[in-house]
C-alpha cells in the first residue's frame, strides 16, 4: 500500500562500510562489514554486550557512527537532513523487544497508530487495512482487547502487525523470541518467514536463540569483538572449525567467550589491597 520505490539493481539493501563506534572509552565496532541482501532473512548473533542492538539503531540512524559508512540502498543514511531521514525511516517497520504496545490504546488503535500518525486515509480504509494485518497474524479477533489482555505471544503478534501495517521494504526483529513459551515462539518464527516471503521484504532478526534462528534465516553473521567474527548459511555456522563460533552455536559454557567479565586480581580485591 505504502511500498516505495527501491533500487532493486543492487542485491544488497544494506549494507555497512567499516563501521566504529564507541560509548566513552569502549570500542562496539572496530571496523564491522555487514551486507543484507535484498528479501531475505538476514540474522544478526553474538555474545551480549557485543552491540547488536545498537547495530539496528545505528541502521535507523538512532546513533551516528564515529566513522564509516551506512548505506540503505545505496544511500549513506549519515548524509540525510532531517526530512530525508524522516522519509528514509518509513521504509523501515520495526518489532522492539517485548513488543512495546501503547497500554491506553486497543489492539487495533495501537496497529492503526501509524497510519494515523503518517498518512491520511480515511478512517474506513484504516479499518481495512488494520484488520488485514491482524488476520495476517491470527488475531482480527482481539481486535478490541486491551494490552493487558494479552499474552505475551499475542502481544508480539500485534506488535508484528503494527511493524508492517505501512508495508515497510525492510522489517527489523529486536529479540522477537525472549519470553516466549514454546508454542508461541513456533508461531512467532513461522510469521517471521512467512511475511517476508509473502510481501517480499526483507527481514533483519536480532535473537540469541540459535534453534530459531536457524530455522528461518537465510543468512547469519555472528559479531563479536567489534568485527564479524563468521558468517555464512545456518549450516554453514553449526559446522565452522571456529571455537568462538562453535561455543556459540553449540551453548558451550566453556571457550573464548569467558564466565567472567575482566576484573582486578580477586584475592588481591577481597584483601583490599588495591585500595590502598
Amino acid at each position: 500500500m505504502l511500498r516505495r520505490a527501491m533500487n532493486t539493481t543492487n542485491d544488497n539493501i544494506i549494507e555497512v562500510h567499516d563501521l566504529h563506534f564507541s560509548r566513552g572509552a569502549r570500542k562496539i565496532f572496530n571496523g564491522l562489514n555487514i551486507n543484507i541482501k535484498r528479501g531475505q532473512v538476514t540474522a544478526i548473533m553474538g555474545p551480549s554486550g557485543t552491540g547488536k542492538t545498537t547495530l539496528l539503531r545505528l541502521i535507523t540512524r538512532e546513533l551516528r557512527p564515529d566513522s564509516g559508512q551506512i548505506l540503505v540502498d545505496g544511500v549513506d543514511i549519515a548524509t540525510l537532513k532531517k526530512k530525508q531521514l524522516y522519509e528514509m525511516r518509513k521504509r523501515f517497520g520495526m518489532l522492539f523487544q517485548k513488543g512495546a504496545l501503547l497500554t491506553d490504546l486497543s489492539v487495533f488503535e495501537n496497529v492503526a497508530f501509524p497510519l494515523r500518525e503518517h498518512t491520511e486515509l480515511s478512517n474506513r480504509l484504516i479499518r481495512h487495512v488494520v484488520l488485514t494485518k491482524l488476520h495476517a497474524v491470527g488475531l482480527r479477533g482481539a481486535a478490541d482487547m486491551m494490552p493487558a489482555e494479552l499474552s505475551g505471544g499475542m502481544a508480539r503478534r500485534v506488535a508484528l502487525a503494527r511493524a508492517m501495517v505501512t508495508d515497510p521494504d525492510i522489517l527489523i526483529y529486536d529479540e522477537p523470541f525472549v519470553g516466549l513459551d514454546p508454542i508461541s515462539m513456533g508461531v512467532i518464527v513461522r510469521l517471521v518467514r512467512r511475511m517476508n516471503d509473502a510481501l517480499g521484504i526483507t527481514s533483519i532478526l536480532v535473537s540469541h536463540n540459535v534453534e530459531e534462528i536457524s530455522t528461518v534465516s537465510d543468512c547469519s553473521f555472528l559479531i563479536s569483538d567489534g568485527t564479524v567474527a563468521a558468517s555464512g548459511s545456518p549450516a554453514e555456522l553449526h559446522s565452522a572449525s571456529s571455537e568462538l563460533v562453535r561455543q556459540f552455536m553449540h551453548g558451550m559454557a566453556d571457550g573464548p567467550v569467558a564466565f567472567h567479565y575482566a576484573a582486578p586480581n580477586y584475592a588481591e580485591q577481597l584483601l583490599g589491597r588495591d585500595a590502598e
